[in-house]
C-alpha cells in the first residue's frame, strides 16, 4: 500500500446532479454558480483534486469552466477531461498548458476516447486517434514540436511557447475495458481509471494492465472512480440510498442512461451486468451498492455504508495497488461534506499547500 493517496472529487458540469435520481431540479443544473459552488467546498474539504468532466450536449463547456474556476484555487489541482478529436491538438495544448500556467503546475488531464458528436467511429480507429492524440499532446505540452504523419494528428508544428523548457507534461488520467483500451492505457496513461468492480475482478484488471505496460517498458497508478453514500451509521447510508432511488421510474433511468455519447461501451456494459450480480437489495458484494447504475450510464455504482466501512473499503483498494480515488455523490455538494468529515481526515492524502 503506497503511504499516501490521491482523493479527488467531482463537479457536476454535465447536467448530473439530483437529490432523487430522475427528478428535474433546476437548482441543481449545470451552471457556473451551482459547478463551482461544488468545487469550492470539494477544495475548503481538503480535497486534492476534483474532476470536471466533458460532454458535448449536457451542461456547460469543460475548458472554459476550468479556466474560470482556476484562479479561484490555491492548494487543489483539477482533473480536465478532454474528449479526443473534439480540438485540434495543438490549439488543445496551448489551452492546457495555459490552464497549468493559472494552477501554478496542478493540472491533471482526464483523456476520453469518445465519438464525437453525430460522428460513428469503430473502437479500433477510435482507440487509434486516442493513441495519437495522447502521445502528440504528451510531447507539446512537454515543450517539444512535433512531426507528426498520422491517420488522425497529421501536423508539424512547435510547441506552444509558454511549455518550452517543461520537461514534464501534467499527467494522463485514462480508463476503457476493451482490449484497444487498455493497450492505449498500457502506452501512453499515467493513472488508469477504472470504474466499480469486485474486488477479484479489479485484481485481475491492475495484473493484466501492470502486464501490458511492462511490455513497453512502463509502470502504470491505479485510479478508482466511484460514487460514495457515507453516513454515521450504515442503516443511515442504506436510507439515504434508498431516498435517492424512490423516486426514479424505469423509464426515465433508462433514457438517462442512453443520453451519453459512451452507452454502448464495453466499460458500461460491464456495469450493466455487475446490477445483473447483484443481490435483490443492489450490493454486489461488501460496501458495493449497484442501484445507483439504473439511472446512469458511466460509472455504475457506489461505496455505502457508515465511515468505518467505507474507509476499510477505500483501504482495501488501496492494498490491491490503487492510489487515486475519484468519488462522488448526490447531490454532490452535500455528500462531499459528508466524506469530507467523515472519511477524509482518516486517509493519508496527498493534499497540496503551495501557499
Amino acid at each position: 500500500m503506497n503511504n499516501t493517496c490521491e482523493i479527488s472529487w467531482f463537479s457536476a458540469l454535465c447536467d448530473d446532479d439530483y437529490e432523487q435520481m430522475g427528478v428535474v431540479n433546476p437548482s441543481l443544473h449545470s451552471s457556473w454558480d451551482h459547478c463551482s459552488d461544488i468545487v469550492l467546498t470539494a477544495e475548503s474539504l481538503g480535497f486534492d483534486n476534483i474532476l470536471l468532466p466533458s460532454g458535448y450536449s449536457l451542461g456547460i463547456d469543460t475548458i472554459t469552466f476550468a479556466a474560470a474556476i482556476a484562479p479561484k484555487l490555491r492548494n487543489m489541482r483539477l482533473l480536465v477531461a478532454v474528449r479526443c478529436g473534439e480540438t485540434w491538438t495543438p490549439q488543445l495544448a496551448r489551452q492546457l498548458a495555459t490552464l497549468n500556467q493559472i494552477l501554478e503546475g496542478r493540472l491533471t488531464i482526464n483523456i476520453i476516447s469518445s465519438e464525437m458528436p453525430g460522428e460513428s467511429l469503430a473502437g479500433p480507429q477510435r482507440y487509434k486517434r486516442t493513441l495519437e492524440t495522447m502521445n502528440a499532446l504528451r510531447a507539446l505540452l512537454r515543450g517539444d514540436g512535433i512531426s507528426d504523419s498520422g491517420e488522425y494528428v497529421n501536423v508539424s508544428v512547435e510547441a506552444p511557447r509558454l511549455t518550452q523548457n517543461s520537461p514534464i507534461a501534467p499527467p494522463f488520467y485514462f480508463g476503457g475495458l476493451s482490449n484497444e483500451a487498455r493497450e492505449v492505457a498500457a502506452q501512453a496513461a499515467d493513472v488508469y481509471l477504472m470504474w466499480p468492480d469486485t474486488e477479484n475482478e479489479i485484481a485481475a484488471i491492475i495484473a493484466d494492465l501492470q502486464h501490458r505496460a511492462s511490455r513497453y517498458n512502463r509502470e502504470l497508478r491505479f485510479g478508482y472512480r466511484a460514487h460514495v453514500i457515507v453516513r454515521e451509521t450504515e442503516s443511515e447510508a442504506r436510507e439515504a440510498a434508498k431516498y435517492l432511488m424512490a423516486a426514479l421510474d424505469d423509464e426515465v433511468g433508462e433514457a438517462i442512461r442512453a443520453k451519453s455519447l459512451d452507452s454502448t461501451s464495453v466499460g458500461v456494459q460491464r456495469q450493466a451486468e455487475l446490477r445483473d450480480l447483484s443481490e435483490l437489495d443492489g450490493f454486489v458484494e461488501e460496501s458495493l451498492w449497484t442501484g445507483i447504475g439504473r439511472a446512469r450510464s458511466g460509472c455504475g455504482a457506489a461505496i455505502v455504508g457508515s465511515a468505518e466501512q467505507v474507509l476499510n473499503k477505500i483501504n482495501r483498494y488501496r492494498e490491491m495497488g490503487i492510489d487515486a480515488f475519484i468519488l462522488s455523490g448526490y447531490p454532490h455538494r452535500d455528500e462531499a461534506k459528508y466524506f469530507g468529515e467523515l472519511v477524509l481526515p482518516h486517509l493519508p492524502h496527498s493534499a497540496l499547500t503551495l501557499h
